[in-house]
């Protein structure tokens, strides 16, 4: 009796290490098969506004360069916009300056006259002083339009912020789907078929 039960304390229980390797198993398999989710706690998330006017922000933008800028919040826009105006005014400016001496001492040459100028020791010919005033005739013209065209881009760069708040969001739910797809042939493909494999880009946001 005493021997039957030393044998059976001895005996080695496979059923308790059978059920610990299945449950250990099992624990690398839902570890293993748990999808990755990165980490998204520092993410700023954008929401659309919609008492966000894109027409106020041109209109804005319109009467004061810069203005629709301030209504959208970018403030880091200023800088750009005037440091493009303070450049065109400069080179207005000098252009200005260059055209009236270059036609004043073309008109005193051609006259006969005596040059009193900073180029009055200048050999060049009347005509070549007018050639040099037309060149900057011409690149003030250029400085004039650019200030129209700067001022224009800030309008457009105005609205197009104010409807991205206004109508868009950015978040983490952008998604990109690629995916097989059949596209109609042009009528004049050399290929008779109707129809051609492509694929298709689609873009959710």
């Amino acid at each position: 009796m005493a021997l039957s039960f030393n044998a059976m304390a001895q005996k080695p229980d496979f059923g308790t290490t059978r059920n610990s390797k299945d449950s250990l198993n099992r624990s690398k398999d839902s570890v293993s098969s748990k999808p990755f989710v990165p980490n998204a706690f520092n993410a700023k998330v954008y929401h659309p506004d919609s008492l966000h006017s894109p027409h106020k922000a041109f209109i804005r933008s319109a009467i004061l360069p810069g203005w629709g800028q301030v209504y959208n919040r970018k403030y880091w826009k200023l800088p750009i916009i005037y440091g493009g105006f303070t450049l065109l005014g400069i080179a207005i400016v000098w252009n200005h300056q260059q055209y009236n001496i270059f036609i004043k001492e073309a008109k005193i040459r051609r006259d006969g006259g005596v040059s009193t100028g900073p180029y009055k020791n200048s050999t060049a010919s009347y005509q070549d002083f007018f050639d040099a005033a037309a060149a900057d005739q011409r690149n003030l013209q250029l400085s004039i339009l650019g200030v129209v065209g700067v001022w224009g881009i800030n309008c457009i760069d105005a609205y197009i912020d104010a409807k991205f708040i206004h109508s868009y969001s950015v978040d983490n739910n952008l998604t990109i789907k690629v995916a097989p797809t059949m596209l109609n042939q042009p009528v004049y493909a050399i290929n008779n078929n109707g129809y051609i494999p492509g694929i298709k880009l689609t873009l959710g946001f």
